[in-house]
């Protein structure tokens, strides 16, 4: 398979259009158009009866101790975990785009029907007390040292959808698409929010 967009180039920087939070000169970040990204893929296994879609960001820092606070930084060797920015499944098997700006972000309700009649994970903008359904993009700590890299990931399926409930994580549908996968690509974008970093 390949995955490809004709919002930002392989290993390029997403544009601010398609970015939770942006610089601001300021405040250092504020609220962006938070758009997703148009993705497109293509060669196709055969057998292939759905996709799923998931961005997931693994440079997030583990600790918050340290996270956008003046006059302190987090590390580039601090220890990161993985970050989902959108969960989406049972695309039917016919569809090879999503376009941009169709993923519309659905904080504290499951949110409007999803393009093709696919339905929604939970992202991990989620918390206690709101949910977070379709896509939410790049929010990078302002003082964070690392450049965090966004993993679109497209994956062909040999079921027509899965055995899930709506509030699905990420992880929990990476481990529901496990033996089921027939062909996987993905499209890794960049982006930090930390202004020393920016001409990266």
């Amino acid at each position: 398979m390949k995955v490809r967009s004709d919002s930002f180039d392989a290993n390029a920087r997403i544009p601010a259009a398609f970015a939770y939070g942006v610089p601001d000169a300021v405040h250092h970040v504020r609220a962006g158009a938070n758009r997703n990204p148009h993705l497109a893929w293509d060669e196709v296994p055969a057998g292939t009866r759905s996709f799923a879609v998931v961005c997931c960001d693994p440079d997030v820092p583990r600790t918050g101790s340290d996270v956008n606070i003046e006059g302190r930084t987090v590390p580039e060797e601090l220890p990161r975990n993985d970050f989902y920015h959108l969960v989406l499944f049972d695309i039917p098997a016919d569809v090879r785009q999503i376009a941009a700006g169709s993923l519309q972000s659905t904080p504290g309700k499951p949110g409007p029907a999803t393009p093709h009649n696919a339905r929604y994970g939970l992202n991990d903008f989620s918390s206690a007390k709101m949910d977070h359904y379709g896509y939410d993009g790049p929010c990078p700590p302002w003082n964070d040292q690392r450049i965090h890299h966004y993993v679109f990931t497209v994956s062909a399926l040999d079921v027509e959808q899965l055995p899930l409930q709506r509030a699905v994580t990420g992880e929990q549908l990476r481990q529901a698409m496990s033996g089921h996968v027939l062909g996987q690509a993905d499209l890794v974008g960049t982006y930090t929010l930390n202004s020393a970093l920016s001409s990266n």
